[in-house]
């Protein structure tokens, strides 16, 4: 097969780099011309990522990509091509195999405002767009929520339905036609294609006509009309998305692949939580993420037949599972592993894959934290999950029996089982007063504690520093003890500060500091196997307890991933973006940022689905493949007001860019017209009111901060009622405080205008009692409010509660 001899100098400046098949040749595509693809021809997309925070690492991330219409000689063509590219890139290369109008969320990622698919073959001219040209007359269908596509249909008015975005495209005019059942958001993206299409194709020199009411636009549909013909009939129903949810994701299986004789063996290895000690560098492995994704795992000192065997080895595996031709193939080399392929296992540890080639184990360094960079480093301040250096004013209230009371300053730290609290932190940043706020509740199956205050008590310190160091109450017995940590005994006459052999000088010194909060009496240390005989009478006698010495946990190495996350039948549904940035954040968008140590859901300011926002980054969590903790921090930010804590995780960020109608001075000094005053932060605290039931019973409640910015104009909308979807109930947000429950004939059956003052109409079942609750649902609160969405609006139709 004859393909152009060597291959193309790749400009080290330039992120992407396009070529087409043509005559049994690869050519360079202009990028004038890039996001056009023609439905005969197959592509290479080479991506080589610039930005030293790119979510693929230093990766490179190599696509075939193959037309629905495409012969066997572009596609051997192309296949020969990503070969020879893949050799001559290196190991450090991830291969995806692409099929039009199914690819990866990566590939889309690439081509801002969209893809376009185009009809036959490309001009032997290899003219991809002719930006003059006006004598054109096409219909395309534009769909898609983040990554939005738009494909060259039949020109008919039996293409429309109501569902979707039709732009029709007369060279000079362009008219959108927005069908009935679309959102906000899908018009919105839809017009920034057409616009896109507007100015490549048309060099800005065409009008643009948007139709979303018919009735309201007779001119822009006579000419629909003159070139459609007159419309008979209804128009087709909106048809159903086809979009993964994050349950078909989370069934994922690990094969191993190797050679039996003659015959090739496919060996079902593992099923979460996967490990990466399964993966063995002179071995071939198959990852199957529930028929959605398969991922080709190439061990570092696997036979280079089986790395040229990879695509077929898949093609294969697709085939015998039954799935789809057009099923994606992601081939990830050892040590080259996309940021995805990683977050299927349980701890992804760059330092193991490095050491495993090395033959050697490093031991853990200790870093130490320069806080005061936090205000010129957003990037530490993301790392280190703190905005400031802690100086910014605090105030505590702790919630107890429907009841919120201030805590006294001297107690701040002192977080007590059974009890809710919210916590207030005030900071200052661009000259402005920022708030975040936080609730902190215990976690379900650790509050089991006696009401009478033990005579002994045992402590387990926990951290390095003043800012990651923690101290918790655990059962006062010998085998609570590990050689690796520091544990505090406090007793009627005496404080015994227990030091492990394992535990370093930094965990001792905040140690010492932590006996001051913890206990006013007499201190005296004790070093593991110096225990003095009344130090193991107080813990009930000596026992055993985990007394092997080992490394620190190491944090894992993971790349932070965004997704936009959308509903669908009650399930969570995401669109990752990858290599993100500032201009991903759009006003109708609810975006999840996933850092592993922490859930952040991004709210745009046109959105209203921050209820639902809630329920989506724990049901994310649930549905998560490497087993995720339930206690993993969920925090909210709305759109102009991001802590640099969620902003250091991008390249760049312009903190000017949602604050239109303030100059920069404003905006620098504090606009005494925008501050939000704190009356009114203290308003939403004075609004909370904690429900009697703890959280999820499996993991636990989740760690919860609900962050606000200092110029929130919406009001009452931070964190309040019961949470949707999958999630416990934690607040409620009534004006009028109800401080029992209310009788289930004032809310059964009921119109809104009829219910009692207070109550939310959306949510009324929430007012009833405990036994109510349960004899009218025959399941307890914490039990439906962990049920989907959908479900619980069913049942409360039935019940009358809706």
């Amino acid at each position: 097969m004859d393909i152009s001899k060597g291959l193309p100098a790749i400009q080290s400046h330039r992120d992407l780099h396009i070529w087409i098949t043509e005559n049994q040749k690869m050519v360079p595509v202009p990028e004038g011309a890039y996001g056009n693809f023609f439905e005969e021809h197959c592509y290479v997309v080479l991506h080589v990522p610039q930005s030293p925070t790119a979510t693929q690492g230093a990766s490179s991330d190599l696509h075939y990509w193959v037309g629905k219409e495409a012969g066997a000689e572009a596609q051997g063509a192309a296949a020969t091509f990503v070969q020879r590219l893949q050799e001559e890139r290196g190991a450090l290369t991830v291969l995806h195999r692409e099929a039009q109008a199914h690819e990866s969320d990566c590939f889309r990622s690439y081509f801002r405002p969209g893809i376009i698919y185009r009809k036959g073959g490309l001009p032997s001219d290899l003219k991809h767009v002719e930006t003059n040209m006006f004598n054109i007359q096409r219909l395309l269908h534009i769909r898609g929520r983040k990554h939005v596509s738009a494909t060259e249909v039949e020109l008919s008015w039996n293409s429309f339905n109501k569902g979707d975005i039709f732009l029709l495209d007369l060279g000079k005019m362009m008219i959108q036609w927005n069908g009935p059942k679309t959102s906000i958001s899908e018009k919105a993206r839809g017009l920034a294609l057409t616009y896109s299409l507007r100015d490549r194709e048309r060099g800005g020199r065409a009008q643009i006509g948007v139709v979303d009411d018919e009735v309201k636009a007779p001119d822009l549909m006579q000419i629909m009309e003159s070139v459609l013909g007159r419309r008979v009939g209804s128009l087709h129903a909106a048809t159903p998305n086809k979009d993964i949810s994050q349950l078909q994701k989370a069934n994922i299986r690990l094969y191993h692949v190797y050679e039996k004789g003659k015959d090739l063996v496919v060996l079902e290895l593992a099923t979460p939580p996967l490990t990466q000690d399964l993966l063995q560098e002179e071995d071939f492995y198959i990852l199957d993420q529930g028929g959605f994704k398969i991922y080709v795992w190439q061990g570092r000192m696997s036979s280079l037949q089986e790395r040229k065997a990879a695509f077929s080895r898949a093609a294969g595996f697709i085939q015998a599972k039954g799935y789809p031709t057009y099923t994606n193939v992601e081939v990830v080399n050892d040590g080259a592993e996309s940021a995805a392929f990683k977050q299927l296992f349980q701890i992804w540890s760059e330092k193991r894959s490095r050491n495993r080639q090395l033959g050697r184990v490093d031991k853990p360094t200790h870093v130490k934290r320069d806080v005061v960079k936090l205000h010129s480093q957003p990037e530490l301040a993301a790392q280190l999950r703190m905005v400031d250096d802690g100086s910014g004013k605090v105030e505590v209230w702790c919630m107890q029996d429907l009841r919120r009371q201030p805590v006294d300053p001297k107690l701040h730290g002192k977080l007590c089982a059974g009890n809710c609290y919210l916590v207030l932190y005030t900071y200052q940043r661009l000259g402005r007063g920022q708030y975040i706020l936080y609730l902190w509740q215990e976690r379900a199956g650790h509050h089991g504690r006696e009401q009478s205050a033990p005579t002994t008590r045992l402590f387990h310190v926990q951290g390095s520093d003043s800012y990651s160091t923690k101290t918790v109450e655990v059962p006062a017995r010998a085998s609570s003890l590990n050689s690796n940590d520091i544990f505090l005994l406090v007793t009627a006459g005496v404080c015994y500060l227990w030091f492990g052999k394992g535990c370093n000088g930094d965990q001792r010194e905040m140690a010492r500091v932590a006996v001051t909060v913890i206990s006013k009496k007499n201190e005296e240390t004790v070093l593991e196997g110096q225990e003095p005989p009344h130090f193991w009478e107080a813990l009930g006698g000596r026992a055993p307890y985990p007394s092997n010495k080992r490394l620190p946990e190491e944090v894992p190495s993971i790349q932070p991933r965004l997704f936009e996350c959308s509903s669908q039948m009650g399930c969570l549904v995401l669109a990752e973006v990858v290599f993100f940035s500032q201009e991903d954040l759009g006003p109708y968008d609810v975006m999840l940022l996933d850092t592993w140590q922490e859930i952040f859901l991004w709210l745009g300011g046109a959105t209203g689905a921050w209820k639902e926002a809630v329920a989506w980054g724990q049901e994310y969590l649930k549905a998560h493949p490497a087993g995720r903790s339930l206690a993993t921090p969920i925090v909210l930010v709305k759109q102009g007001h991001e802590p640099p804590t969620f902003t250091g995780w991008f390249f760049t960020w312009d903190p000017y860019k949602w604050t239109p109608d303030l100059s920069h001075k404003e905006v620098v000094e504090g606009s005494p017209g925008t501050a939000l005053p704190i009356s009114e932060i203290r308003a939403e605290v004075n609004s909370f009111r904690l429900s009697r039931w703890p959280g999820n019973g499996r993991a636990g409640a989740m760690s919860l901060q609900a962050l606000k910015g200092s110029q929130d104009s919406s009001g009452n909308e931070l964190m309040r009622g019961p949470k949707l979807g999958g999630t416990s109930s934690f607040l409620s947000s009534t004006s009028t405080s109800i401080n029992g429950a209310l009788p289930r004939e004032q809310l059964m059956h009921q119109a809104a205008e009829d219910l009692p003052e207070g109550v939310d109409p959306a949510r009324r079942e929430f007012y009833l009692s405990d036994s109510d609750f349960q004899d009218i649902f025959g399941k307890s609160k914490e039990e439906f409010y962990s049920m989907a969405t959908w479900r619980q609006r069913q049942e409360k139709k039935q019940l009358g509660f809706f």
